[in-house]
């Protein structure tokens, strides 16, 4: 999408005052949650799927469904459970009467054909039909009986899942996993939080959210976020820190060759690049900083790196190892200033 210099201005303004007005029109139906809500609108601005990890009842699927209002785009909801097949999520080819006492296979669309999948409970499904989102996620298109069917514009996925510890549920593939720029942790809120929460949904009906965006917002919003400018000082700090959490990487500390039995790959680095460019436009900068990636390497990599059974055993966590990492990787100067 070209943009004039007149657009680009237009539209860079209007990303910077739409987070103020965004936060007032969740804010009818979403308490508290603060870190989560910037997260997910920085995966939107930056054209990245996002998955909501936490228990269930913290409204995970209710901050989707607002967000999905809120830039008036078509939303599809599919529930994940163990019978769920891959045809009910990405479409089925039926036979149809075509006429003139002929029959024809025809391509029925499935619920993927939208701008925001809300994947709920994504990891109450097997293996099977979590990678049926692949080619989706990905590539932004479907392919069945040897056709592509392209997905409308934007898309997203946005997936929730509950603790892998819970009962019934199964781990997703890494190679999905690595699909997903941002591993978005909601957890309890606070107890005034909690108590306005209770009062708020057992009083009245919330006010209804009104649309402030459209589609063609969104692609305006990807097209300005990736001509943010970004010292190559940065570049170099996001690849280093995404680098260092192998544990076979030359440099490695010794903490990650302890700990970690897999790390984070290319994507990565990528992800915080363009997380780090979003960030800075919702802040009001125009240009991305060392903070920037520092605030967005949790959600970033803490679903790309895989501790071992040591680190388990030893009660240390993938938050705390990548804690860890942001504390001994130096960032360049310019970053902390």
């Amino acid at each position: 999408m070209e943009l004039s210099y007149e657009q680009e201005q237009a539209t860079v303004e209007q990303l910077r005052s739409g987070k103020a007005r965004v936060d007032v029109e969740l804010s009818k139906v979403i308490v508290g949650q603060k870190e989560a809500v910037e997260q997910l609108l920085i995966a939107l601005f930056a054209g990245g799927h996002c998955l909501l990890t936490g228990a269930p009842g913290l409204a995970k699927t209710l901050l989707v469904k607002s967000i999905a209002q809120v830039f008036h785009l078509k939303f599809q909801r599919v529930q994940f459970t163990p019978d769920l097949m891959p045809a009910d999520i990405t479409g089925t080819e039926i036979l149809q009467d075509a006429g003139d006492g002929r029959r024809a296979l025809t391509f029925v669309r499935g619920p993927v054909f939208t701008n925001v999948l809300l994947a709920d409970e994504i990891n109450r499904t097997p293996p099977k039909t979590q990678a049926a989102l692949l080619e989706a996620m990905q590539e932004h298109q479907v392919t069945a009986a040897g056709v592509r069917y392209p997905l409308d514009e934007p898309f997203f996925v946005l997936a929730t899942q509950n603790p892998i510890e819970m009962e019934g549920t199964y781990p997703l593939p890494e190679a999905q996993l690595d699909r997903f720029m941002f591993n978005t942790v909601i957890d309890y809120l606070p107890e005034d939080d909690e108590v306005a929460v209770v009062k708020q949904t057992t009083s009245r009906r919330p006010d209804p959210i009104e649309p402030l965006f459209t589609g063609d917002d969104v692609l305006r919003f990807h097209e300005i976020v990736r001509r943010v400018p970004v010292a190559e000082e940065i570049i170099r700090y996001a690849v280093r820190l995404a680098a260092v959490s192998r544990p076979s990487q030359a440099g490695a500390p010794a903490f990650v060759k302890q700990w970690v039995s897999w790390g984070a790959g290319t994507r990565a680095a990528q992800y915080l690049i363009l997380g780090a460019k979003a960030r800075a436009l919702l802040a009001g900068r125009v240009h991305a900083t060392a903070e920037d990636i520092r605030q967005l390497a949790l959600p970033v990599l803490r679903h790309r790196v895989l501790v071992n059974y040591r680190a388990e055993a030893e009660g240390v966590t993938v938050d705390q190892v990548i804690a860890r990492l942001i504390e001994q990787v130096p960032g360049p100067v310019e970053g902390n200033k």
